[in-house]
């Protein structure tokens, strides 16, 4: 079994606090780190679980296997070192960081101290995903001509009034990296990685925030396929993502939980989720926590197999891909120009 500690008690630690209990025959939790008392009065109550203001007793404790980064973006990457040079495997809620700079030396400190690096994009485990991605790998949809994503949340401006939400210094970005880094992982992990974008962003007139509330894309992919990229948390009230892939056999479509395909010889298929997917809505803690718990459960996988090769499903180096394609289409809004991905 092995010993597990997380690092920071924010909002994002609900899901990961009831995936580690579902999962409590395979993973013991340590500690739960914050350094505000309240924060971790709060989380002991909610789940029952140890906690602890002593970051540095986290990681000197040799018994500790792994820990899980639940904290902003913008401290990532000091923490990710700390945990390498101790030698600790490391759970990271997205994204890696707030600058490509920081993500890539964030990546290589896991490598070159040998310990394995997961990143929560949980949009990959998703039923109607892994359906999708199978039907590619077998060939179902023919070559693809078309690959498309859209993510239309709604946030309210009460989210972007909590200190640091939406900033450059804090967040890295408004709603590509923070929301639509989930879709667009998708996407890529089922496409492939674009090979040039065109894009533009802005912050609209329904919110006050330094970053982009609305970003649009054209995307080309090395093999000649074109595609749309539109992302936003001005979509009141929230409605489901959406992929949609073309291929000369065949279109599919998530949308939400759902996933539709009809094929070129007339047959169909669909395949629904249920209350397993994800929410929308102006709450962005909304979902169920079944897909954290299987990143949970691939990334207990990974580092108990005993075999370097085997790395979490989302490595750091793989969700380095959705970094660049964000980076490659806020550089591409900020010149006006196509640029490389």
């Amino acid at each position: 079994m092995k010993r597990i500690a997380l690092i920071g008690l924010g909002m994002a630690s609900g899901p990961h606090a009831k995936s580690l209990l579902d999962l409590k025959d395979r993973v013991k939790v340590a500690a739960c780190y914050s350094p505000t008392p309240a924060r971790r009065e709060a989380f002991s109550s909610a789940w029952g679980l140890p906690v602890t203001g002593d970051l540095d007793a986290v990681f000197a404790d040799p018994s500790i296997d792994a820990v899980m980064v639940l904290t902003p973006p913008n401290s990532h990457l000091e923490l990710v070192e700390r945990a390498a040079a101790a030698g600790k495997h490391v759970l990271l809620e997205k994204p890696l960081d707030i600058s490509m700079d920081r993500a890539e030396r964030l990546v290589a400190a896991a490598e070159d101290a040998g310990v394995k690096l997961g990143v929560v994009l949980q949009h990959r485990f998703r039923p109607v995903s892994t359906a999708l991605a199978k039907l590619i790998a077998d060939g179902r949809l023919g070559q693809l001509v078309s690959a498309s994503a859209k993510l239309a949340n709604w946030r309210p401006q009460s989210y972007y009034d909590q200190p640091g939400r939406g900033t450059k210094a804090r967040d890295g970005g408004g709603v590509l990296l923070t929301q639509g880094i989930h879709t667009l992982d998708l996407l890529i992990s089922l496409a492939g990685l674009p090979a040039e974008v065109s894009a533009f962003a802005a912050t609209t007139p329904v919110h006050r925030m330094e970053t982009e509330d609305l970003a649009v894309g054209v995307v080309r992919y090395g093999n000649g396929a074109l595609g749309t990229i539109h992302a936003t948390t001005t979509a009141y009230p929230g409605l489901p993502d959406s992929i949609e892939l073309i291929g000369t056999k065949g279109t599919a479509r998530i949308e939400g939980t759902k996933l539709f395909v009809a094929f070129h010889d007339g047959a169909e298929l669909q395949h629904d989720d249920g209350a397993v997917g994800g929410g929308v809505g102006a709450d962005p803690m909304a979902f169920p926590h079944h897909h954290h718990r299987a990143v949970l459960a691939d990334f207990l996988d990974a580092i108990g197999s005993g075999d370097p090769a085997r790395q979490p499903k989302v490595s750091g180096r793989e969700a380095l891909k959705v970094h660049r394609l964000i980076d490659a289409l806020l550089r591409a809004a900020e010149t006006g120009r196509r640029e490389p991905v």
